[in-house]
């Protein structure tokens, strides 16, 4: 499978002005053109500093031009990348001068793309390339440039050798009917499904580790009114994000920060306190909060020390069941007990005072647990959900295949099942995928790359 055979064009710098912008052609046609442009032959994988001219001799501009003859490129194709200064009239000049010539402009994310096509990359390390280009942490970066070099997928691939062998014991099996049932009930079969099964979940933790360096973790702040809430929001947001009155209701729309913690972003939500009220714009304000509730990755469900007891149930009550919540008994400055954490049987408590700071460190420490952020995610790599979708549902086929053998006997039936667990894998990397994944995929890259 190649990609077409035109030849593509596109800015890959930033729009704005810079000091260096660069036009990148990928085709067969890409030397032509740029040969054109420059009035000179460029050796490959040699920097040529020359005059980039118009149709009639002028000089747009002068720069450097780079060969990089295929398959040896980022595409597998020619490629030419044409530096000169970043001006946004110099570079839509030289790109319009580029599609005279006979290139088309490039289409988001189609240099990648083709690189795919061309076997260049695979799906997952050219996802990692997006990735990369749009960390917003070290950790996220270092995650992504993982994946940038193969480290995923490679694990994929082991992953899906294992199902293979699996599937060639179990196929080969069921060629000597008379045999199948003893054969098949080995300590062999079920060794080899106890060893996919820690490879499942070792593979599905780095995943989700990469993912959360990647999205961050969804993080919602509910509670009654006047509980700390806001206070709470901007201790963590380090600035007054939210409004901090005596009034109840005060904060009565969504508010929004973003933070890291050792490297992982934190998407926090303050919302509307959680009451019965008659006004009407207070009431639009906690159906958002419950809706951000909802959707969130887990939920600081926020009291007041002194009269958690008396008011927690009736706030648990209004929560979805099966949501990951931590209950923060705040004002501990008031009642003047100590901070810190206990486990219970409705999950964490934690006690701290948001006007005091006392306890926050516990805070950042404990979310850091609920994310799974562990010391070694300094060797994650970047994932994506539609990857963590794909492990889990190859995970699930394999789970049905090893009931289907231990409950029925049924060769047949596992060996179909070991089958759409290898083509749910296939979908990271792109072994197996169609038209409509890759259009997605590609459609939400930036143009030039």
């Amino acid at each position: 499978m190649t990609a077409a055979g035109d030849t593509i064009a596109a800015i890959a710098t930033p729009p704005g002005f810079g000091g260096v912008g660069i036009v990148r052609l990928s085709g067969p046609g890409a030397v032509t053109i740029a040969t054109h442009i420059t009035g000179r032959e460029l050796p490959p994988r040699q920097a040529v500093y020359s005059p980039f001219q118009a149709a009639n001799g002028s000089v747009i501009d002068e720069g450097i031009a780079l060969y990089f003859r295929g398959p040896h490129s980022f595409t597998g194709e020619d490629v030419v990348e044409l530096q000169g200064h970043g001006g946004p009239v110099v570079m839509d000049m030289l790109l319009g001068r580029a599609l005279v010539l006979g290139a088309r402009a490039a289409r988001p994310g189609e240099f990648s793309e083709r690189a795919f096509l061309n076997d260049r990359l695979d799906l997952a390390q050219a996802e990692a390339i997006a990735d990369l280009i749009e960390s917003g942490s070290e950790r996220a970066a270092r995650a992504a440039m993982s994946s940038l070099r193969g480290e995923f997928s490679r694990r994929v691939h082991a992953l899906v050798e294992q199902l293979i062998e699996l599937r060639t014991y179990i196929e080969a099996a069921l060629d000597f009917p008379d045999e199948e049932i003893d054969f098949l009930a080995t300590p062999e079969v079920e060794s080899r499904l106890q060893v996919l099964e820690q490879a499942f979940d070792e593979i599905a933790g780095s995943a989700r580790q990469g993912q959360l360096l990647r999205d961050g973790l969804s993080v919602v702040i509910a509670g009654p009114p006047n509980a700390g809430k806001s206070s709470l929001m901007n201790r963590l947001a380090g600035q007054e994000t939210a409004i901090v009155t005596d009034v109840p209701g005060t904060t009565r729309d969504v508010l929004r920060e973003q933070i890291l913690i050792d490297g992982m972003p934190l998407h926090v939500v303050d919302t509307a306190g959680l009451r019965q009220s008659p006004d009407r714009v207070e009431q639009e304000g906690i159906r958002r909060a419950l809706g951000e509730i909802e959707r969130a990755d887990h939920v600081l469900l926020v009291v007041e020390d002194a009269g958690a007891d008396d008011s927690l149930p009736a706030l648990r009550e209004q929560l979805p069941a099966g949501l990951s919540v931590t209950v923060l008994r705040n004002k501990i400055d008031l009642s003047e007990v100590p901070s810190g954490i206990e486990q219970t049987s409705e999950g964490a408590v934690l006690r701290l005072s948001a006007t005091t700071g006392d306890g926050l460190d516990t805070l950042r420490a404990h979310l850091r647990e609920v994310a799974g952020l562990t010391a070694d995610s300094e060797g994650a790599f970047s994932a994506r959900r539609r990857h963590l979708d794909a492990l889990r549902r190859a995970h699930a086929h394999l789970q049905q295949g090893a009931r289907q053998l231990r409950v029925r006997q049924a060769g047949e039936l596992m060996a179909e099942e070991l089958r759409q667990a290898q083509e749910a894998l296939g979908e990271i990397t792109g072994g197996f995928s169609n038209e409509d994944l890759l259009g997605r995929i590609f459609s939400s890259f930036c143009i030039g790359k």
